[in-house]
C-alpha cells in the first residue's frame, strides 16, 4: 500500500525561511560571493556556505516553483551534465527549467554550460564521487570518498569535490551510472558528509537504494530510474510509472542517468502534457524533505 500524500508534505512547524526552494520565477541566480568562502590553503578554490544574513545555497540557487500548488508534484533529475557538451546543451535548451541537473566534478570547463543552465532556469546539484556497489569494477575516480578511508580523510576529498563548481543547490552521490551505494550504506562514513552538506546550506539527493531515514540535510531519494534501458518505449513507460507514483504518494522524483538525445526527446514530450494531466512539474528543491531529526520533532 502506498503512503498517503500528506506524509511527504513539509511540516508547517518548520519556518518558511528555513526551507529550501525559491517561489519567484525566472533565471537561477549566478554565484554570489556572500555564499562562497575560500578553501583553506588554496584561496583560488571556493566552497559554498551559508551567508551571514542567513541565505542558503539550497534557496538562493533554486529554480522558481509555486509552493502553494495542491497538484501532485513530479520531478526529474538528469545526471552526467557537462561531461558531453553537445548533449548537455541540448538538454538545457529543450527541457523546461523545472528539470534539475547534476554535474560531475570531473567535467572540464563546465562554467559556460552551467551559466546557460542558470539562464534557462535550471537548478543543479554537484555529483560527489563515492564508492559504488561494484567497486573496483565500477571506478568512481581518484578523488572518490571510500569506505576504506578514515572519515576525516573523506571530508578532505569532499572539499576537493565541492570546490569544482559554483552555484549548486545541493549534492548527490549519483554520477551517471555510479551511485555511491557502498559508502552511503555505512552510517559512520555518510553521516559526517551529510552534516557537512547541512552546515553549508546544501540539500541532498540519494539513489533509490538510499538507507532511510536521512539525517542532517534536507533530502530526497530517487523513486525510479527512467532511462535504464535508454529506449523510447522504456523511457515512456517509466515516465508513466513516475506519474502514478506522484498521484499515489503526493510527489515523486525520477532520475535520468545521462542527457542522451532519446532521453531528452522523450522527457521534453512528456512534460508538455503534465499540466493537463493534473500534475505539477517541480525542481528537486521543491521535493526535498526535512532531515530525519527535524521530521520527528515536527510531528
Amino acid at each position: 500500500m502506498h503512503e498517503p500524500a500528506v506524509v511527504h508534505r513539509v511540516p508547517d512547524a518548520i519556518p518558511v525561511a528555513g526551507r529550501p526552494g525559491r517561489d519567484t520565477p525566472g533565471p537561477v541566480n549566478d554565484p554570489e560571493p556572500a555564499l562562497l568562502e575560500p578553501v583553506p590553503g588554496t584561496p583560488a578554490d571556493m566552497l559554498p556556505r551559508i551567508a551571514q544574513d542567513g541565505r542558503q545555497p539550497m534557496q538562493y540557487y533554486a529554480s522558481g516553483f509555486d509552493p502553494t500548488t495542491v497538484r501532485p508534484r513530479v520531478g526529474l533529475m538528469i545526471a552526467a551534465i557537462a561531461l558531453g557538451s553537445a548533449d548537455s546543451r541540448k538538454a538545457i535548451a529543450d527541457l523546461p527549467g523545472e528539470i534539475t541537473f547534476a554535474v560531475s566534478p570531473y567535467a572540464a570547463n563546465a562554467e559556460v554550460l552551467l551559466s546557460l543552465a542558470r539562464l534557462a532556469g535550471h537548478e543543479y546539484l554537484l555529483s560527489i564521487p563515492m564508492e559504488p556497489l561494484r567497486f573496483p569494477l565500477s571506478d568512481p575516480g581518484p578523488n572518490a570518498l571510500m569506505t576504506t578511508v578514515a572519515p576525516p580523510d573523506n571530508l578532505t576529498k569532499l572539499t576537493w569535490a565541492l570546490a569544482r563548481a559554483k552555484g549548486y543547490v545541493g549534492a548527490t552521490p549519483i554520477m551517471g551510472e555510479l551511485r555511491g551505494e557502498r559508502l552511503i550504506d555505512v552510517p559512520e562514513q555518510i553521516n559526517p558528509v551529510l552534516a557537512e552538506f547541512a552546515r553549508r546550506g546544501l540539500l541532498y539527493v540519494g539513489p533509490p537504494s538510499q538507507p532511510a531515514p536521512v539525517p542532517h540535510a534536507w533530502n530526497r531519494t530517487v523513486d525510479l530510474i527512467v532511462d535504464e534501458p535508454a529506449t523510447a518505449s522504456a523511457i515512456d513507460a517509466q515516465l508513466a510509472a513516475l506519474e502514478t507514483l506522484a498521484r499515489d504518494r503526493g510527489s515523486a522524483l525520477g532520475l535520468a542517468v545521462a542527457p542522451r538525445p532519446v532521453t531528452v526527446a522523450r522527457i521534453a514530450a512528456w512534460t508538455t502534457g503534465l499540466l493537463g494531466r493534473g500534475l505539477a512539474l517541480a525542481p528537486v528543491s521543491a521535493l526535498v524533505r526535512p532531515p530525519a531529526k527535524e521530521q520527528e520533532s515536527a510531528r
